[in-house]
């Protein structure tokens, strides 16, 4: 259902009427007023962002011209807010993550905000994982080791990204690993600090804009900075590597919605663990499948058990929901097979 010109973002996956963008932003509206949300996206983006998010000013929509990774978008948004509110604190939060427990996410953020507001240090937030997940990051903490103000802010050992069953088995029986969320506090000044220790070339190409941001200058200044500005991840540029990196762990109903199983993971199911949508689908001797149809599509599944159906526009997916990191196979043998139109 996630396409190039329509990630899962602009979609109402969950069939709420709200799109996960527009979720997110109204989540984060309970936190901060609409001036200080910031929307960092592709350019190509632009009018969906507009579309969906009617309320946010256009100043505060940051265009990207290429696709460079977390690190680069990070530094275009310290030096937008410097420019503005050089004592500002930051949450940086992915637009397509599902939170169930949204007062208990507010609570957990003004908990870590404050944290960031006395202390030199980066926050991010970690998931207690309820499996042995292969499609996660992961996070070591030191019990021991904990914030200053709150002892419930550990420190971090170390990351590991997405490790295979035995090892994320392991993990799960050790008690000190959680899921990494994504999402990050600290303050404007700690993370500025951070990138001139760890990515001090990123940081330089950004830092000769100050004079620029929030001026009609900004984006052919953007534009010439992405053309020479490497591809890097915050994760493996600074949070690997900084000394002062602390997690607050976290249960507010979270997802990534990164599989078609985190999804069926999280939705209602029927008396045989099925999860469908669509309001004319029949299920025959059939168990512990996600079904997703057009609405005023007549479908009759029969005899399937652990199985992915998503039919979107004109393409069908039939899955082994144990199987279904070949999904990335799959997108990669159609774009070499049949061309980007089904993409």
């Amino acid at each position: 259902m996630s396409r190039t010109g329509y990630p899962k973002q602009f979609i109402d996956i969950l069939g709420t009427g709200e799109t996960l963008i527009q979720q997110t932003f109204n989540r984060f509206k309970k936190i901060c007023p609409i001036e200080n949300i910031l929307v960092v996206t592709n350019e190509i983006y632009d009018g969906l962002v507009k579309e969906q998010l009617p309320g946010l000013p256009e100043n505060n929509i940051l265009l990207e011209p290429a696709m460079r990774n977390t690190a680069p978008c990070i530094a275009y948004a310290n030096y937008k807010i410097k420019s503005v509110n050089p004592d500002a604190c930051i949450v940086v939060a992915p637009s397509d993550h599902l939170i169930i427990k949204e007062e208990e996410f507010v609570r957990v953020i003004l908990e870590a905000l404050e944290a960031a507001s006395k202390n030199d240090c980066l926050i991010t937030l970690g998931i207690k994982p309820s499996r042995p997940d292969t499609g996660y990051g992961y996070i070591q903490y030191d019990e021991a080791q904990t914030s200053e103000t709150n002892n419930k802010i550990r420190k971090v050992k170390t990351f590991t990204e997405k490790p295979d069953l035995e090892l994320a088995e392991k993990f799960l029986a050790s008690g000190d690993f959680l899921w990494n969320a994504g999402i990050f506090i600290w303050s404007l000044k700690s993370i500025s600090k951070a990138f001139e220790n760890y990515l001090e070339d990123v940081d330089d190409l950004f830092k000769t804009g100050i004079g620029k941001y929030n001026t009609p200058e900004e984006k052919q200044f953007i534009d010439d900075t992405y053309t020479v500005c490497r591809k890097i991840s915050i994760d493996f540029g600074v949070m690997e590597k900084a000394t002062n990196v602390y997690v607050l762990s976290a249960d507010f109903g979270w997802s990534d919605l990164g599989t078609w199983r985190s999804l069926y993971d999280i939705r209602e199911k029927d008396e045989n663990n099925n999860v469908s949508s669509g309001e004319n689908v029949m299920l025959y001797d059939t168990q512990n499948c996600i079904i997703r149809m057009p609405q005023d599509k007549l479908v009759v599944v029969q005899g399937l058990d652990n199985f992915i159906v998503i039919e979107d526009d004109n393409k069908l997916l039939i899955c082994n929901k144990d199987e279904e990191q070949q999904i990335r196979q799959f997108v990669t043998d159609i774009k070499v097979d049949k061309g980007e139109k089904f993409i």
